[in-house]
């Protein structure tokens, strides 16, 4: 599909995609103070609480036990999730592989070092971490698959393909795609 039809085709508003949500996440591999400063860090970022995600199953290897927690995340929805997307993007240079992109649309890349970040200053108590930031994208409408009542099936023509979600992408927030 060229560029200009997947445009035109923006024009019916039951089609334009939009950001569903933003997940960003710090996996510090063990539980205590790493963790917890991890989690300082998500909160100045972000705003919000993150919650703490344990571990599914031990791993001798890495010292990791079944139930501790190990990492920590953030879900921004709306507004919020626009703004953190434009203070994150310029850390990878606004651009983003095409390989990122999976077959529903939503893409996901990695900041090495959250001092990247504009605005935010090395702290020698707290260190550096790396993060995850994962991106969710889809159509109105889409919530009739994923409810709990009455959930129904979506039309193949519905369900938001990489090619639209990269033109989406290029329009929206002015990211290059390469």
């Amino acid at each position: 599909m060229a560029e200009e039809e997947i445009l035109k085709s923006w024009e019916q508003p039951m089609l334009k995609p939009r950001i569903e949500k933003v997940v960003v996440n710090i996996s510090v591999g063990k539980s205590g103070e790493p963790l917890e400063k991890a989690a300082r860090i998500l909160k100045e970022l972000t705003g919000q609480n993150p919650c703490k995600r344990k571990a599914k199953k031990t791993i001798r290897d890495f010292g990791i036990r079944r139930g501790e927690p190990i990492a920590c995340m953030v879900t921004l929805r709306r507004q919020k999730a626009i703004e953190f997307l434009k203070k994150v993007l310029p850390v990878v240079d606004s651009k983003i592989s095409k390989e990122c992109f999976d077959e529903y649309g939503n893409f996901s890349f990695g900041i090495k070092e959250h001092i990247e970040i504009p605005g935010v200053r090395y702290d020698p108590e707290i260190g550096i971490f790396g993060m995850d930031v994962c991106v969710s994208l889809s159509r109105p409408g889409y919530r009739v698959k994923k409810r709990r009542m009455k959930k129904t099936r979506i039309g193949s023509k519905h369900i938001l393909t990489p090619e639209e979600a990269i033109v989406f992408v290029k329009e929206a927030l002015g990211i290059e795609v390469v």
